[in-house]
């Protein structure tokens, strides 16, 4: 028994003498910093708006890589392994989006601006956007990434991702030329607007209590196929 003992562990020994040291990355991380900085500053060179731009860009792709936030994973995990985190935590971004646009068309609807921002980016719910809804999940969950989640693991270096970003790119291309055929099948399609529907302080009311109430199916999801909370 003591024999065996001690041959695994100076077996383990020289796994670990044959393993090369980690080289530091900070070097890296520096000349990378000081190359988004001098970038910055360039850019505020043409247009003062552009550095806030970039630094926004890099501040956001910082969170998305960090955090593994995806809205693929938000649909498939709770499916496959049972865990939401982060179905949770695309909830609470939903909640706070949600919170800012009601912010942002309530103070227009108060100045008296156009009632066509009201309606800005609603889209009918019709047969193109079931289809589109449907086959764009599907492709996602091969693809295995969502645009942010994408966008994230291209700048990890996936070669996969990098093909997957080309098609998305083609097929939005697509999509946007032939927009004047699908728009077709949209003429009596219903538009809803939660303003038009419960008022203003309605309509997020109502909005947030559909998110809570996701959020707590969601947890109760959780602990059912898991057992625990992340």
């Amino acid at each position: 028994m003591s024999e065996t003992n001690t041959g695994t562990s100076s077996g383990t020994q020289r796994v670990r003498k044959q393993r090369k040291p980690k080289k530091s990355q900070i070097p890296y991380a520096i000349l990378l910093t000081a190359l988004i900085i001098a970038f910055g500053f360039y850019l505020g060179q043409g247009n003062n708006q552009l550095p806030v731009y970039w630094g926004f860009g890099i501040a956001f792709g910082y969170i998305l890589q960090r955090s593994r936030f995806c809205f693929t994973a938000a649909f498939r995990d709770p499916c496959i392994t049972g865990s939401t985190s982060v179905t949770r935590a695309v909830l609470v971004a939903v909640a706070l989006s949600s919170v800012g646009f009601w912010a942002i068309k309530y103070a227009s609807a108060l100045k008296g601006g156009e009632t066509n921002l009201n309606m800005a980016g609603v889209s009918p719910i019709g047969l193109p956007l079931a289809l589109g809804a449907v086959l764009f999940g599907i492709g996602m969950v091969i693809a295995g990434g969502c645009a942010s989640g994408t966008l994230m693991r291209v700048g990890e270096g996936f070669l996969m991702q990098m093909l997957v970003l080309v098609f998305f790119i083609a097929g939005s291309a697509w999509g946007a030329h032939d927009m004047g055929f699908w728009g077709k099948f949209n003429e009596n399609a219903p538009k809803v607007y939660l303003p038009d529907m419960f008022g203003w302080f309605g309509a997020i009311l109502v909005q947030g209590m559909i998110i809570v109430l996701l959020y707590i199916a969601a947890a109760k999801w959780q602990e059912k196929k898991m057992g625990t909370m992340e």
